[in-house]
């Protein structure tokens, strides 16, 4: 019986097994794309998460404005939220203390990873900003750091298979217990947005692979 040469073989670690390595409650969604896997990375990193149309995703950005509109505050909408960006902006600019998501890592080609710290489960979500050097080692009591991912695998000749992962852990037992009754509200709207940002990434790729 011939025995596969790399039988035995250690795969390497994804950036979220660095970033977020144990974890509670995850989802996972994943897409294979009619273009190669530079295209879909150009894609998902150039991904605007506000072309991203459901109703639940709308619902969501609606939701976030909601305390504003209830003391008759203008609600600041930005212009765009391309995942770009995190891994873009410059230090000292100032700009980046006001996004709570970060990037915490990237390779080239493969693999984008951002999370954030806050209470998600409150009715305004209160965010804790964390630097990137600092997000694996964070564990003050009383938050969750959420941690998510695009990689791209090659997939035959001319497709690839991208997959979006979100990973979600707690600091401390009682944050769980928050955190868990939320997630079980929120899990299949987790799942749709997940899904909505794959299509756009397939339909930019595909648009993309057809004009090389």
């Amino acid at each position: 019986m011939n025995t596969p040469s790399n039988l035995g073989t250690t795969a390497e670690p994804l950036l979220l097994d660095t970033a977020l390595p144990e974890f509670r409650f995850s989802r996972l969604e994943c897409s294979v794309i009619a273009a190669t896997p530079d295209v879909v990375y150009r894609a998902a990193r150039d991904l605007d998460m506000l072309s991203i149309h459901s109703p639940l995703f709308d619902a969501v950005m609606w939701a976030r404005g909601a305390p504003a509109r209830l003391r008759r505050r203008p609600v600041v909408t930005p212009s765009s939220m391309r995942v770009s960006d995190l891994f873009e902006t410059g230090a000292g600019t100032g700009q980046e203390e006001d996004r709570p998501w970060v990037a915490l890592g990237e390779r080239s080609g493969r693999e984008l990873a951002f999370g954030a710290v806050g209470r998600v489960w409150k009715p305004t979500i209160e965010w804790r900003r964390v630097e990137p050097c600092d997000f694996a080692g964070f564990v003050e009591p009383g938050w969750a750091k959420m941690a998510a991912a695009f990689v791209v695998h090659p997939y035959g000749a001319r497709r690839s298979l991208l997959t979006y992962e979100a990973r979600t852990a707690c600091t401390d037992p009682d944050s769980t217990t928050r955190f868990g009754r939320y997630w079980t509200w929120v899990s299949p709207g987790v799942g749709v947005v997940l899904r909505g940002a794959l299509r756009t990434i397939e339909a930019a790729s595909e648009a993309a692979e057809r004009n090389t």
